[in-house]
């Protein structure tokens, strides 16, 4: 890594179930370290604002229990949960972890091996198959793997953290504001230790362009001026600056792999285009890419063919998910659909359950996709 550890990433900073699963894989301890670090909080859903105002909870786990039930999501600053990783990194003598390395060039052998490069143009190291993990800016994504930025399937944000946000949930659900000015972009709150908040706002980039928005102005204008937030802010502190990134999104499937390359999580692209989710992402494809590596290594097989077995593999476990999370961000172009099913389920205890339950299964979160979902809704069913 360039950096060296801790180091600060800009992040949203939220931990899904899904990143439990993933650290359970590892070690079976690992969520339980997570859980006893001070650096985190335990959070049990995501309250979602509708356009109009009306506040939608959704507990990841019907009729949770913080008091008996493990967390079924964290929430820890990225320069907190990178460093908790690293030092589980650390632990293991068959890694050589190297910090404060930057990784300037690449080239490829005639045999197919990549040679890394430092500035100096001094070899770095020479692998037979190297996955490429090094982000949303990855120029070996763009150069090599061809995932050029398509603004229809990129998304830009802002992020900053403050001190003093009142209102926070007492279970700290996370919170997501579609705010009916600001559509198709939102705007979130997520609570952290310390009384502090990671507060930010992401928006399509093709939209970005084509309202011609400017995301730090409109941060600090909602922060100031709505309703539902003004008060909750009023005497709350920025902490540091104002940071923007990119997320490449994983809204369009794009190859990840070539000869003698893997391409890992926000460098594959494989960003939640609703949710703006990508660690849990980046460690699945992380987990799949160790696997096809190995098999590659074993095989002394590094063409394209074979390591398009790490495409199916990543894409078998998400795309499916991708592709709902996108006929969601598309939900955001009908303001009055998303009213229409919170009032509903502001009021219907049995239809709020349901939709709690879509993020944990697949096959429910379809029939936010069909239009016979909307039509029962209308009919009170």
């Amino acid at each position: 890594d360039r950096a060296t550890f801790p180091r600060d990433k800009v992040c949203g900073d939220a931990l899904s179930g899904k990143v439990l699963s993933e650290l359970r894989r590892i070690d079976e301890a690992l969520p339980a370290r997570l859980a006893a670090e001070p650096a985190q909080l335990p959070s049990w859903g995501i309250d979602f604002y509708a356009p109009n105002g009306r506040r939608l909870a959704v507990p990841f786990k019907p009729n949770y229990d913080p008091a008996t039930d493990r967390a079924a999501g964290h929430i820890s600053k990225r320069i907190d949960f990178d460093n908790f990783l690293i030092e589980e990194v650390r632990r293991r003598p068959e890694i050589d972890f190297r910090e404060n390395t930057d990784v300037a060039g690449h080239e490829q052998l005639p045999d197919g091996r990549w040679r890394l490069l430092a500035k100096d143009d001094t070899e770095i190291a020479t692998a037979d198959v190297l996955l490429a993990a090094n982000g949303a800016q990855s120029n070996f994504a763009r150069v090599i793997g061809g995932h050029v930025l398509e603004p229809d399937h990129h998304c830009a944000g802002l992020r900053a953290y403050y001190r003093g946000v009142t209102g926070l949930h007492p279970d700290n659900f996370i919170e997501l504001h579609f705010i009916k000015e600001f559509l198709p972009g939102y705007l979130w709150v997520f609570p952290l230790p310390d009384g502090q908040a990671n507060v930010g706002v992401g928006m399509l980039s093709e939209a970005v362009a084509k309202k011609k928005v400017k995301l730090r102005e409109r941060l600090d204008e909602i922060l100031r001026t709505h309703p539902a937030l003004k008060d909750r802010f009023a005497n709350a502190e920025r902490l540091g600056p104002v940071r923007g990134f990119g997320l490449p999104l994983g809204s369009k499937r794009r190859p990840l792999s070539g000869r003698n390359y893997l391409l890992l999580g926000d460098a594959g692209s494989l960003i939640d285009p609703f949710s703006g989710e990508g660690i849990s992402h980046a460690m699945v494809s992380g987990r799949h890419a160790a696997d096809w590596a190995a098999r590659a290594v074993a095989a002394r097989n590094f063409t394209p063919e074979f390591l398009k077995g790490y495409d199916a593999a990543v894409y078998n476990r998400l795309w499916q998910e991708l592709r709902l999370s996108r006929a969601m961000q598309r939900l955001l172009d009908y303001p009055w659909l998303f009213n229409f099913i919170a009032n509903r389920a502001a009021n219907n205890p049995t239809l709020a359950e349901t939709i709690s339950n879509m993020f944990l299964d697949l096959d429910l979160r379809e029939r936010l996709r069909q239009p016979s979902f909307y039509f029962k809704l209308l009919l009170g069913k």
